[in-house]
């Protein structure tokens, strides 16, 4: 077999092995509390040790492994912290969901949003989710597909279909229940492979030092650090692929489980961002996840090819997961049991997201490029979503109610919205004078601390002035 043919055959061989491996950790079937809870055989919760690989791995996207080698590559290592401090996301969603559960034995965050704000509030809150869900699902894809030949080639394209075919079959089976399963192989895989990468990379680098960054990028750098900052008090509650892990056990274990996989994806991440620094180091052009490996050889490549499957796989079956409950049960505000109906619903939503989520990999055709996409995505989702910071972190404040949560849900949305027409037409619409800090994230910094300001004030007001007006919520006790 010449060269040529084994390049071209290697990364479907370490699909194929991907494949086989999170199969056998697969379930084969699961009972609609399964599917939805991801519950044991006799109905309990999920150990702890599960709970923490599994939100960790799942927090482990593979745009985000190619977000924090770019930002490398970018700033240097200061870019890797940058990205890590999305990770501070844990604690901020543990500590806001544990007093949520405490306090007012709430099961969900769409259940709390019901019963502090009303149900129209919670349909925009799902609303918002679900443009997130959709952003998984084609930003991993194409991450993961880029392994298998370039953007808009026949193997880009196969690939892309083969990893979402596979992840929607299996989690189809099993839903929550299999993302769980699977995701404790997943995050095991993915710790070995990253030691592999960081023996490889790490000892050229020291040899080499640490390459030299001009002060206005190290400026920009520690810009983009404050924005993760400022958007981990909102960034979390959007993502129902972590939220949703929040209510499966007791709530002090969840706290400690959060805290111990924010600190592991997190470390993950700010260890993978060296491959960036390494490619700035050496000067090595294009995206660090993809020309690091290139440079260094095909058993490198076909390294990262596997952390990426393992990374993307993990996120795409959360995601899924996270869309059939949003479909079958929290729209409609389920409390019962579920039934075998909603998880028909529930896998049909999955089918739907799967083929509709990867539509976006067609702007190849219009010029799109994976970096700036993926990390567009994460800052303007992050942007959008501002003024949920209020909503749940403020949530104590007597009067808060449906006004509250309009005055600082809508005028998030539409800073994020602006901030999205600026991105797609390159044109500057905010003025200068909001900008915070510099370079490329000066502007994202100074909307994101502006408008949060906006927002917080707007759902203060909203109490003060407008007193809660929806009924209150159907009585439940504590969870334990």
């Amino acid at each position: 077999m010449d060269t040529g043919t084994i390049v071209a055959v290697a990364p479907w061989a370490v699909l194929a092995g991907y494949c086989m491996l999170v199969w056998l950790f697969s379930p084969r079937r699961a009972s609609p509390l399964q599917f939805f809870t991801g519950s044991g055989e006799a109905g309990g919760a999920p150990s702890l040790w599960v709970l923490v690989a599994s939100a960790a791995i799942t927090w482990i996207f593979a745009k985000s492994i190619a977000n924090a080698a770019s930002l490398g590559y970018a700033f240097g290592p200061v870019g890797g912290v940058g990205y890590a401090l999305y990770y501070l996301s844990f604690a901020v969603a543990a500590v806001a969901v544990y007093f949520l559960r405490t306090r007012g034995g709430h099961r969900s965050l769409s259940a709390f949003l019901v019963d502090k704000y009303g149900p129209l509030c919670a349909r925009m809150f799902l609303i918002a989710v679900a443009v997130r869900l959709f952003n998984e699902v084609w930003s991993n894809t194409k991450v993961g597909a880029l392994y298998f030949g370039a953007e808009g080639s026949g193997g880009y394209w196969a690939a892309a279909a083969a990893i979402t075919a596979f992840t929607v079959y299996y989690t189809w089976r099993g839903g929550l229940r299999s993302s769980l399963l699977t995701d404790a192989g997943q995050m095991l895989l993915a710790a070995v492979l990253l030691s592999v990468v960081l023996v490889v990379v790490l000892p050229p680098l020291a040899a080499r030092g640490l390459p030299q960054v001009a002060p206005e990028v190290s400026l920009a750098g520690l810009t983009f650090c404050a924005l993760a900052a400022v958007q981990v008090l909102s960034y979390p509650f959007h993502d129902p692929v972590m939220t949703d892990r929040a209510f499966l056990t007791k709530p002090a274990a969840m706290v400690k489980g959060f805290l111990a996989a924010g600190l592991i994806s997190g470390g993950f991440i700010l260890l993978f961002s060296s491959v960036g620094v390494y490619a700035r180091a050496f000067g090595l052009e294009g995206e660090p996840a993809v020309s690091v490996p290139a440079s260094l050889g095909l058993p490198m490549l076909l390294i990262f090819n596997a952390v990426m499957l393992t990374s993307a796989g993990s996120t795409l079956d959360s995601t899924f997961a996270s869309t059939a409950k949003l479909a079958a049960v929290d729209w409609a505000d389920r409390r019962g049991p579920p039934d075998a109906r909603q998880r028909r619903l529930g896998r049909a939503a999955m089918a739907v997201i799967a083929v509709i989520g990867n539509a976006p990999l067609f702007a190849i055709y219009l010029g799109d490029g994976v970096g700036p996409a993926v990390i567009a995505a994460t800052t303007i989702s992050g942007t959008m979503v501002m003024g949920l910071a209020p909503i749940f972190l403020l949530s104590f404040l007597p009067g808060a109610g449906p006004a509250s949560f309009h005055l600082a849900f809508w005028p998030g949305l539409a800073f994020g919205a602006v901030k999205t027409m600026e991105a797609a037409t390159a044109t500057a619409i905010f003025p200068a004078w909001l900008d915070i800090g510099g370079g490329a994230y000066a502007d994202d910094l100074g909307i994101n601390v502006w408008g949060l300001a906006f927002c917080t004030a707007g759902y203060v007001a909203g109490a003060l002035l407008f007193g809660r007006r929806v009924p209150a919520g159907r009585a439940r006790a504590p969870s334990a």
